[in-house]
């Protein structure tokens, strides 16, 4: 595969950001994300030859959408750690490719190439003034094309990173003006003050990670999770697909662990919490920016999967409910963030099993159909950190695909502890 770069281009807001919006301040959770990016790719099948017609568009409706999303448009000023909204623009690249759409779809298997449709890595950001969003339109020689994003993660979560891509579809596939009173965009003002925190560090190794690291999709189809379900010894208790699959990839990564240091070590699996929605106050569910928190869930015994799977849904529901009493606008819903983003930074990576698994199902990824389609394929970009996982729904809604991180030695363990009940399709 080799990928060519036809065009490198700065797209501009259609609409010059006005002077009243000129700064945009990062908000609590925005400022300890300074310098990680948060990228995807969509891969649309070519389906009518309407297909040039619509790729046409996309510059002069990334113009308009941006109008909304204006501050992805400036630059970070690391002094005032304020967004400059200068509408320097975002950098839209085209390109192609030498095969076929068909010959990178897999079902399961190393998806490290992944990244090489997506404009920018998605670890630690080199310069901070380069643009803090970047798109490249690759097209394949079927006529079939991948649309990679990369977007900086002080100011774009996976939420947003869905609601700007669905926007930019929706006027991408009107020819005529839309109304923009009522859409979805960034407000002046972040929903939560920022308290002034150092920037978190992501424990990425100082290793090649394109040689000692390796990125692997699992597949878990819906009969795979029904079955799954089935097992459960308390039928009260409501497994979701993300949790039931969080805890089969959680128990794999003890068993890696355990293979390792040959001693049974606490386990923690982290996983994020979309905000929106959950809180006593009112967020809207399409509100930018970084609006999440994350929950850890300790093992602490030789749990079976099931039991793992039982850990993580109770943990999930005491969130959920704690977090719905929380109001995000007052000193002590802010402090209960605060104290959060100060633990995740505190774990002992040393001396703890510390694994991560992300979950983008839900957000409507797939529905984002520029004029050619919906996706047929969408694929969070990788982070490089040990143990991590990506979780999204696949392209029929009812399955999960799993991305993780592994060290190359360690993957003959980890799916030697998937397939002693044969978990993935």
């Amino acid at each position: 595969m080799k990928i060519e770069k036809l065009s490198t281009k700065l797209i501009k807001p259609f609409v010059p950001t006005p002077p009243t919006h000129n700064q945009y301040k990062l908000g609590l959770i925005d400022e300890f994300f300074v310098g990680i990016n948060v990228g995807s790719v969509l891969f649309f099948s070519k389906n009518s030859n309407d297909n040039l017609k619509s790729v046409a568009r996309l510059e002069k409706s990334l113009e308009k959408t941006l109008t909304r999303f204006y501050p992805l448009a400036g630059r970070y000023d690391d002094q005032t750690k304020t967004i400059n909204c200068n509408d320097k623009g975002v950098e839209y690249i085209s390109a192609k490719v030498n095969i076929k759409l068909e010959d990178v779809i897999v079902s399961e298997g190393d998806v490290n190439f992944i990244d090489d449709f997506i404009p920018s890595k998605n670890g630690v950001v080199d310069q901070l003034n380069d643009p803090l969003f970047t798109t490249q339109v690759t097209t394949f020689e079927c006529g079939s094309l991948a649309l990679g994003v990369c977007a900086s993660h002080m100011i774009v979560d996976a939420s947003t990173l869905s609601t700007f891509l669905n926007e930019w579809a929706v006027a991408n596939r009107e020819e005529n003006e839309i109304e923009s009173n009522g859409r979805p965009g960034f407000d002046p003002s972040p929903l939560l003050p920022p308290r002034g925190l150092p920037p978190f560090r992501l424990p990425i190794t100082n290793d090649d990670v394109s040689t000692k690291y390796i990125r692997k999709k699992y597949s878990f189809n819906e009969c795979v999770i029904s079955n799954f379900k089935a097992n459960r010894s308390n039928n009260t208790s409501q497994w979701s697909k993300v949790q039931s699959v969080s805890a089969i990839l959680w128990k794999a990564f003890i068993a890696v662990d355990r293979a390792t240091y040959n001693c049974r070590r606490e386990s923690v699996l982290i996983q994020p919490i979309n905000l929106r929605g959950r809180m006593a106050s009112f967020i809207p569910i399409n509100a930018c920016g970084n609006i999440w928190s994350y929950f850890p869930t300790k093992a602490t015994t030789d749990e079976t999967t099931e039991e793992l799977t039982d850990l993580l849904c109770d943990s999930l529901k005491k969130t959920i409910s704690d977090w719905s009493k929380v109001y995000h606008d007052n000193k002590a819903g802010q402090m209960k963030i605060l104290n959060g983003l100060i633990q995740l930074g505190s774990v002992d990576m040393q001396s703890t099993n510390v694994s991560g698994v992300t979950s983008w199902c839900k957000f409507p990824f797939y529905e984002a159909d520029f004029g050619f389609g919906k996706p047929t394929w969408v694929v969070p970009g990788s982070l490089p950190v040990q143990n991590s996982v990506f979780v999204i729904d696949d392209s029929q809604g009812n399955g999960v695909e799993a991305y993780v991180l592994l060290d190359v030695k360690d993957v003959p363990i980890f799916e030697k502890a998937l397939e002693v009940k044969d978990y993935t399709s």
